[in-house]
C-alpha cells in the first residue's frame, strides 16, 4: 500500500511515498522530471516483493524548498534516515544518475547496487552537441529568457523524450503528457538556488565495485550514449543495455522491457535468478 511522507531538511520540505517491504530501492528522478516518472517501475518493484521509495527533490513535483545552501546527498541521506533505510539500490535517471553515483562514492556501506538510466557524472566536461540539438537547445533558452514556457517544455519534450535527432511528436500519449506536466512545473519553478556542487565524481567512478545496470536508450543525446559505453568499459561490475527504439527515458517508452530488465538485475542482487546477459534490448 502506498504511503506518503514529507521529510524536513533544514528549511525544505522533501516530499514523496513508499510501498511494499523487503530490501530497499530507490528511484531517483531525473531533472526535467519528479517522481512521478517512476510511478509505473515503483508498482512493479513492490510488488515483485521490495520495498520501494522516490520523492522529489528540491525545485521539482511538491517538495518546497527556501533559498539556502543544501546538496541532493545530503538530502537523500536524510531522507533514508528518517525513512529507516541503512542501505538500498538506487534507481536513477540522468541528474538521478549522478546523484546515485555521488551517494554511492560518499557512502558505499550504504549502497547495494546501482541502476543508471542514461546517467550524467558529476564534474564531467560540457558535451559536444550535434548542431540540431544545440539549435533546440539555443532556442528553449530563448523562450525560457522571455519566460514562454509553454514553448521551451515543447522544445524540452523533443530533445529530451522524442530523442534530440528525432522527429518531434514521436512519442505520444499519456507518456508525452506526463513529461510536460513534470517539465512544464519545472521550468516554472526554476533552479533551487543554494546548491553546492557535489564533488566530481569523474575521475573515480571506475573505482566503484559494487553491482551497476547500465541502460540507455538508443535515441538519446549522442554524448550520452558515448558515456554509457564508456562506463560500461570502465566499470568491471556493469552489466550495459542499449534499448532500441527509446530515447532518455525508456521507462517511459518501454516500460515492459525496462521492468522486465531491472526486476532481472534485483532478483540476481538477492541471488533469485541468473544475472542478466549485456546486450541490445
Amino acid at each position: 500500500m502506498v504511503s506518503r511522507f514529507e521529510v524536513a531538511s533544514d528549511g525544505a520540505m522533501l516530499r514523496g511515498e513508499t510501498d511494499g517491504f523487503g530490501l530497499p530501492v530507490v528511484f531517483l528522478h531525473d531533472s526535467m522530471a519528479d517522481r512521478r516518472m517512476w510511478a509505473a517501475q515503483m508498482r512493479a518493484v513492490a510488488a515483485a516483493g521490495y520495498h520501494v521509495m522516490s520523492y522529489d527533490r528540491r525545485g521539482h513535483g511538491e517538495t518546497e524548498a527556501p533559498d539556502e545552501p543544501f546538496t541532493h546527498v545530503n538530502d537523500l541521506e536524510i531522507v533514508l534516515d528518517k525513512l529507516s533505510i541503512h542501505a538500498a539500490i538506487l534507481v536513477g535517471c540522468g541528474s538521478g544518475g549522478a546523484l546515485a553515483i555521488d551517494f554511492a562514492i560518499e557512502h558505499p556501506n550504504r549502497s547495494i547496487g546501482l541502476v543508471l538510466v542514461g546517467t550524467a557524472i558529476s564534474g564531467d566536461d560540457e558535451p559536444l552537441l550535434p548542431d540540431a540539438a544545440e539549435g533546440l537547445m539555443d532556442a528553449a533558452d530563448y523562450a525560457l529568457e522571455r519566460r514562454n514556457f509553454d514553448s521551451a517544455n515543447r522544445i524540452h519534450a523533443h530533445l529530451w523524450l522524442d530523442g534530440p535527432l528525432e522527429a518531434s511528436g514521436r512519442v505520444e500519449g499519456p507518456a508525452r503528457d506526463l513529461f510536460l506536466a513534470m517539465n512544464g512545473q519545472v521550468l516554472r519553478n526554476g533552479p533551487p538556488r543554494g546548491e553546492e556542487e557535489a564533488d566530481p565524481a569523474i575521475d573515480v567512478v571506475a573505482t566503484l565495485t559494487l553491482p551497476v545496470l547500465l541502460m540507455v536508450g538508443e535515441l538519446d543525446f549522442p554524448h550520452i550514449v558515448e558515456r554509457h559505453s564508456e562506463l560500461s568499459d570502465e566499470l568491471e561490475t556493469a552489466f550495459a543495455v542499449v534499448i532500441e527504439g527509446a530515447a532518455h527515458l525508456p521507462n517511459l517508452e518501454r516500460p515492459e522491457l525496462f521492468d522486465s530488465l531491472l526486476l532481472q538485475f534485483l532478483e540476481a542482487l538477492t541471488g533469485e535468478a541468473d544475472e542478466i546477459e549485456p546486450d541490445e534490448a
